[in-house]
């Protein structure tokens, strides 16, 4: 099938990350939210974003101008109707997740790709409340995602190779790297990934260094780019947590389990870079 109009629902921040590498690659984007505000802060991003690479010099002014043309804000989720491919970028909750794939499985036609951007959620039981589970696939975009290459393509216990091979070329013409990954709580990367910060901020709950502390210890011992508190701010403690959750029942180990800390901070309004606060000020 010929993929040209891309639907996105969620216009946060892997969404509005979603629908600037479609743009930048030439397709046309309905990028859907349920408010207005959230689509008019995604379009400011995405701007923002697509002028900082025509200062690097990795796009044109044209480009960029060209970019935002092709996508097309809307709250109305009806409009997605006609697109070749849609992806789902909502917030981490299966609840929320699976009403919008009841929704699109009812507005797509049946031929189209339903496809999750989820980091945790499991593909064959969003892919059970649709008509074609077949055509259900995890693509696990990183953030920020106009800059990571990764994509964690996975899946479901049903998921056709047909769709697993469209969706895989598809990863290649927006020129990322495609991973093939086979459906488990977490997947690879957050099933490693958050575990780490987790245990990270045990550390600090039990005083035995301090955030700062915690942080220097990876990026000068083991060549992380940013300490695991620092990432977690920047991935959102909220999104942590729930992605924890996901792991814990689904693997039914206590090994992870959320660091009350974590749990703490959330209930808190402390969710990292997003709220202004978490391990650090912003």
């Amino acid at each position: 099938m010929d993929i040209r109009g891309i639907g996105v629902v969620g216009a946060g921040t892997m969404g509005n990350g979603i629908a600037h590498v479609f743009a930048r690659s030439g397709y046309e984007v309905i990028l859907c939210d349920v408010q207005q505000s959230f689509i008019d802060r995604a379009l400011a991003t995405i701007t923002k974003n697509l002028d900082r690479e025509v200062a690097k010099d990795k796009i044109t002014a044209a480009d960029k101008d060209a970019a935002l043309g092709r996508i097309q804000p809307v709250t109305e989720r009806g409009r997605l109707a006609d697109c070749d491919f849609v992806i789902e970028a909502a917030t981490e909750k299966f609840e929320t997740k699976t009403e919008i794939f009841r929704d699109l499985d009812r507005l797509a036609q049946p031929e189209i790709i339903l496809a999750s951007n989820t980091s945790s959620i499991s593909i064959t039981k969003l892919a059970a409340v649709t008509k074609r589970p077949d055509k259900v696939i995890g693509m696990h975009f990183f953030n920020p995602v106009p800059v990571m290459k990764l994509v964690e393509v996975i899946r479901g216990l049903a998921t056709s190779q047909e769709t697993f091979e469209t969706v895989r070329d598809l990863s290649v013409k927006l020129q990322k790297t495609p991973v093939e990954v086979n459906d488990a709580p977490g997947f690879v990367s957050n099933r490693v990934l958050m575990p780490l910060l987790n245990e990270a901020m045990y550390a600090v709950m039990e005083g035995v260094a301090t955030p700062e502390a915690v942080d220097e210890v990876f990026k000068l011992g083991m060549a992380h780019p940013m300490g695991p508190l620092t990432l977690a701010d920047f991935i959102g403690l909220d999104v942590c947590l729930d992605i924890m959750r996901v792991m814990q029942a689904g693997l039914g180990d206590p090994k992870y389990r959320p660091c009350p800390l974590l749990i703490k901070m959330v209930d808190a309004g402390w969710l990292g870079r997003k709220s202004g606060r978490g391990f650090y000020k912003y």
